[in-house]
C-alpha cells in the first residue's frame, strides 16, 4: 500500500487526484498539508486524516511514503525537493516548474534520491494521442509538415476558475502555462522539440495573466507546430490536426464525442477521410505512478517529455514578452 500526503488543494485538479488516490485500491490518504491552513484543516477534516501546519513535519512522517503536490507553481521547486530529500515519491500537477533551471534541480533531487516521479500530462495516454503516434510512425503522412493542437475553455469568461489562477506571482502564467501545457506537450510528441519559439498572448478581460494564447514551433526542416489555447472560448472543441506532405489525420471533439481520428492519405489508400482505427487508451498518470513505485520501472522517458514542456512553456513566456523568437538554447539549463 503507498500512503499518500496531500501537499495542497491550490490546484483545481487536486480534488480529482485526490478522488483517485481513494479509488486506487494500492494507495491511501493518510496526511494534508496546505500553504493556506484553512483550506488544509478543511480537507484534512474530510478525509479523516491529519494536518500537519509544516511541511518539513508533514514530510518527516515515516507512515507517509508518497506526495501528491497541488500546490501554486511557484512553490514547485521548493516543494518537491524537499519532498525528494525526504525520500518521498511524487505525483505532481503540471508545470514541473516555470523555468528549464528549476526543471533541472527537481530531475536532478529525485535522481539523488531515488524516488519515482510522475507529471500529470494525462493526454500521453488518450487513445487518440496514441493513434496519431501510430499513423506517424507507420510513415502514412509522409513527412510531417505541420502539427496544430487546439485545447480551450471559458473559465475565465464564464468565471468558473479560481481568482488565484490569475496570480502572476502564483501562476508564473496564464492561460498558456495552465492549460496550454496539453497542447505544447503534444505538439512536442509529434514533432519534437522546435529550435525556436514565438508565442502571442492577448488579455480579454484585463487580467494580470493572459487569458487567450497562441505559441508557435519553427523547426530548422520549415516544419511548424501551432499550440492554442485560452480561458475565454467557450464552446471551442479539442481539436489535433496532423500535416505531411503525403496525407493528413485530423481529431475534433466537435460532436461531444471525439469517436475517431480521420485519415486522408491517398498513397497509401485513405483517397477519402477515414476513420482510422483507435488505439486503446494507456492507464492514467496515477495508474502509472503507483506501478513504478511498486516496481521500480523508470519513468525517464515522461519525466523528460515534463522537462521538455517547461523549455516550451519558458521559452513561450519570454517570446511573447520579448516580442520575438526565442531559442531553446539559450535558455538557462
Amino acid at each position: 500500500m503507498v500512503r499518500i500526503a496531500m501537499l495542497s488543494f491550490w490546484h483545481v485538479h487536486a480534488k480529482d487526484y485526490r478522488k483517485q488516490a481513494l479509488e486506487h485500491p494500492q494507495t491511501e490518504v493518510v496526511a494534508v498539508w496546505d500553504e493556506v491552513p484553512e483550506r488544509g484543516r478543511e480537507e484534512a477534516s474530510r478525509l479523516g486524516v491529519p494536518f500537519y501546519d509544516s511541511l518539513d513535519e508533514v514530510l518527516a512522517q515515516d507512515f507517509v511514503d508518497a506526495v501528491v503536490v497541488d500546490t501554486p507553481t511557484n512553490l514547485h521547486p521548493d516543494v518537491m525537493i524537499r519532498a525528494a530529500e525526504a525520500k518521498k515519491h511524487i505525483f505532481t500537477e503540471k508545470v514541473l516548474a516555470l523555468t528549464l533551471h528549476d526543471a533541472n534541480r527537481i530531475i536532478a533531487s529525485v535522481r539523488a534520491a531515488g524516488v519515482q516521479l510522475m507529471v500529470s500530462l494525462p493526454r500521453l495516454n488518450d487513445a487518440y494521442t496514441l493513434t496519431f503516434q501510430e499513423v506517424v510512425d507507420h510513415g502514412l503522412l509522409g513527412t510531417i509538415s505541420q502539427v496544430r493542437v487546439r485545447l480551450a475553455h471559458g473559465g475565465a469568461s464564464d468565471d468558473w476558475l479560481p481568482a488565484h489562477f490569475y496570480d502572476y506571482e502564483q501562476c508564473g502564467g496564464g492561460a498558456l502555462t495552465d492549460l496550454g501545457c496539453h497542447p505544447l506537450y503534444l505538439t512536442r510528441l509529434l514533432l519534437g522539440l522546435p529550435d525556436r519559439v514565438s508565442a502571442h498572448y492577448g488579455r480579454m478581460l484585463g487580467k494580470a495573466v493572459e487569458d487567450n494564447a497562441v505559441s508557435i514551433f519553427q523547426y530548422a526542416s520549415g516544419a511548424i507546430g501551432i499550440a492554442e489555447t485560452g480561458f475565454v472560448s467557450g464552446s471551442s472543441p479539442f481539436t489535433m490536426e496532423v500535416h505531411g506532405m503525403s496525407g493528413s489525420a485530423v481529431y475534433s471533439q466537435t460532436d461531444g464525442s471525439g469517436s475517431s481520428v480521420r485519415v486522408k492519405s491517398a498513397a497509401h489508400g485513405f483517397a477519402e477521410w477515414t476513420p482510422y482505427p483507435m488505439r486503446e487508451a494507456k492507464p492514467s498518470a496515477f495508474h502509472q505512478w503507483v506501478e513504478n513505485i511498486e516496481t521500480g520501472r523508470d519513468a525517464a522517458e515522461q519525466n523528460e517529455i515534463a522537462v521538455d514542456l517547461t523549455k516550451l512553456v519558458e521559452a513561450s513566456n519570454l517570446a511573447a514578452v520579448a516580442g520575438q523568437p526565442v531559442r531553446l538554447t539559450d535558455l538557462r539549463p
